[in-house]
């Protein structure tokens, strides 16, 4: 292939992502249940007629098992990262190249106990608390770019 991607041709999946903070200073982060070592924040996509806002509330709830959370902030653009070619495909029935994301820093009102991973789909088989500076470095290398973004804009959230 002439440098371009096998998945040029499709567009992105609409999707909110949620920078989940508690003081000090610490970021939600959860490993995925299908891909053991790669870590993630929740994300997840937006159904017809919800606003992003809504979605990543939602999404909270649906992945996390609690949506006890207030969003402060939020990315003043969408941010897209692109499937590797080998995933193209498999991943969303094939229907999307990639995720288009508004990104919400959400401050979180709930205790530890809040979270429960026992969801009707789990996503995640575990979790911790993350200083930010960690973040990129546990997330698969197709997405780190927009971990890079999300933490630059939305860091001073957290202060």
């Amino acid at each position: 292939m002439s440098g371009q991607s096998a998945g040029a041709h499709l567009p992105y999946r609409p999707c909110v992502g949620i920078l989940l903070f508690k003081e000090p200073k610490q970021v939600f982060v959860a490993q995925r249940c299908d891909t053991p070592g790669a870590w993630q924040m929740p994300q997840g996509g937006i159904d017809p007629g919800e606003t992003p806002a809504e979605a990543a509330l939602r999404e909270l709830a649906e992945e996390i098992g609690t949506n006890q959370a207030e969003l402060v902030a939020e990315t003043r653009n969408w941010l897209r990262y692109d499937l590797p070619d080998h995933l193209i495909g498999t991943v969303w029935h094939g229907r999307w190249r990639g995720q288009q994301q508004k990104w919400f820093a959400a401050r979180f009102l709930g205790t530890d106990q809040d979270i429960n991973l026992a969801t009707a789909h789990p996503e995640f088989d575990a979790w911790r608390w993350v200083a930010p500076e960690h973040l990129v470095s546990l997330v698969v290398p197709f997405k780190q770019d927009v971990y890079r973004a999300v933490v630059a804009e939305l860091l001073p959230a957290l202060r």
